[in-house]
């Protein structure tokens, strides 16, 4: 099983996160934030990773510390549950549309983590989310993880239809990127025997 548990305590945050790549999009997901949760259940579930996440972040001075640090414990959980990469897919993509909204996620395990990010949003929270931290925790979780992250909002009005058609797109992009090639056996998926460096 290609699974991992991160346990991640600072003065800013206490977090726990277990993970299982090859799961069925089972989640149990507390952060303090409603909608962050409300995002990475859809990852869970699209991506079909089963995730938990509990976390305590300093809430009271505001919501930085605890939405960059569930998406670095998020992105180390992935790096350590796909171990040397051996036999994976790699590359992820999806085109998700969502009513009026249409984003387009890809992504490469590649063990260089890079982030391009072309979207915005038109409102300053969602919920009580601040929206300028969503962009935030999606580079934090392809620098955790050693992802190459490109996600672009191709159009959308609807500021919540925008934030969850990325994560959507994020989760099946991942979902195809951490699926073991049949026809790769254990082969390293890169020309130099390795990813990363």
């Amino acid at each position: 099983m290609r699974t991992a548990t991160i346990e991640r305590n600072t003065k800013e945050t206490e977090i726990f996160v277990e993970l299982n790549l090859d799961g069925t999009g089972q989640f149990d997901v507390s952060t303090g934030i409603g909608f962050l949760d409300h995002m990475v259940e859809q990852f869970s579930r699209h991506s079909l990773i089963d995730l938990k996440m509990k976390i305590k972040g300093d809430l009271h001075v505001d919501q930085h510390h605890t939405t960059e640090d569930s998406a670095i414990a998020l992105g180390q959980a992935i790096n350590q549950a796909l171990g040397d990469k051996a036999g994976i897919v790699r590359y992820g993509s999806a085109y998700s549309p969502m009513d009026e909204t249409l984003s387009r996620v890809a992504l490469d395990i590649s063990g260089r983590p890079y982030f391009v990010w072309n979207a915005g949003f038109t409102q300053e929270r969602l919920g009580e989310m601040d929206t300028e931290l969503f962009k935030h925790w999606f580079h934090s979780v392809a620098d955790a993880a050693g992802i190459t992250l490109h996600i672009e909002l191709l159009y959308g009005e609807n500021n919540h239809h925008i934030a969850e058609s990325m994560f959507k797109g994020f989760a099946r992009a991942m979902r195809q990127a951490v699926e073991r090639d049949p026809r790769k056996g254990d082969a390293i998926p890169s020309t130099k025997g390795q990813l990363g460096g």
